[in-house]
């Protein structure tokens, strides 16, 4: 079972920022999740929200901003003692950053229509050349999923699920090509595990940070561990857990 930072590590540092990344490196990961959003220039933006306001307090939307204002903003919302600001990175900088990792789930975040979806892939696709053996792409959105598979994708794909659909989700990650499935934690039971296994598709569960449920899971033999505390995970040594 592989350690996933989640949006770096969503608790012990700024999520999804160049500081929380370098955070998750000191501590030895070699493995992360994180969001990607389009800019109104066509930019890839790492970010959750389509809005900086929970982040960074400044309330305008992605769909209405550049890669100049990036710079701009500081998430550091609730991080008061963090030391120095963290602007909303670009895309390209955390591939910078990250360069030497060896698991990376993008995920790509809704979109309004099939237009956008093709766009962000065509934007992926080429920010990603190269990248195609360490990289996951994943969505909620099905929309993204079946913009990538008309697209013929070289990048591996990945079905998130956050509703409890139980064994109905592998024909509909099959139908779109996925290669894994993500689930949300409070769901996931050893059965269906078994299940996605059986079709020879892998899964990443999230978000977990509870470490005896860590243990769980780790025993149930789930791919991919992520969560919001990689340290307290790598403090506990959990079998068959690794960075």
């Amino acid at each position: 079972m592989r350690l996933i930072g989640h949006r770096g590590a969503r608790n012990e540092a700024p999520e999804n920022t160049l500081g929380g990344f370098k955070h998750i490196i000191a501590l030895g990961l070699k493995a992360v999740e994180f969001d990607v959003r389009l800019l109104q220039d066509q930019q890839l933006a790492v970010i959750h929200d389509d809005n900086f306001k929970r982040t960074s307090g400044l309330d305008q939307t992605l769909a209405m901003s550049s890669s100049y204002h990036l710079a701009h903003t500081d998430n550091r919302v609730g991080w008061d003692h963090w030391p120095q600001p963290e602007p909303t990175p670009l895309f390209s900088e955390v591939l910078a950053l990250i360069a030497h990792f060896e698991h990376i789930e993008v995920e790509i975040k809704a979109v309004n229509d099939e237009q956008q979806a093709n766009l962000i892939a065509r934007q992926l696709h080429q920010a990603l050349e190269g990248w195609q053996d360490r990289v996951i792409l994943t969505s909620f959105d099905l929309k993204v999923l079946e913009a990538l598979k008309s697209q013929n994708s070289p990048f591996r794909r990945g079905l998130l699920v956050e509703l409890p659909l139980g064994d109905a989700i592998i024909p509909i990650a099959k139908q779109l090509g996925c290669s894994r499935i993500g689930l949300r934690d409070s769901f996931t039971t050893q059965d269906l595990i078994e299940k996605i296994h059986f079709e020879q598709l892998q899964c990443s569960i999230w978000t977990v940070n509870n470490i005896e449920r860590a243990r769980q899971l780790a025993s149930w033999k789930v791919d991919g561990l992520i969560t919001d505390v990689p340290s307290q995970m790598i403090a506990a040594q959990i079998p068959g857990c690794y960075l």
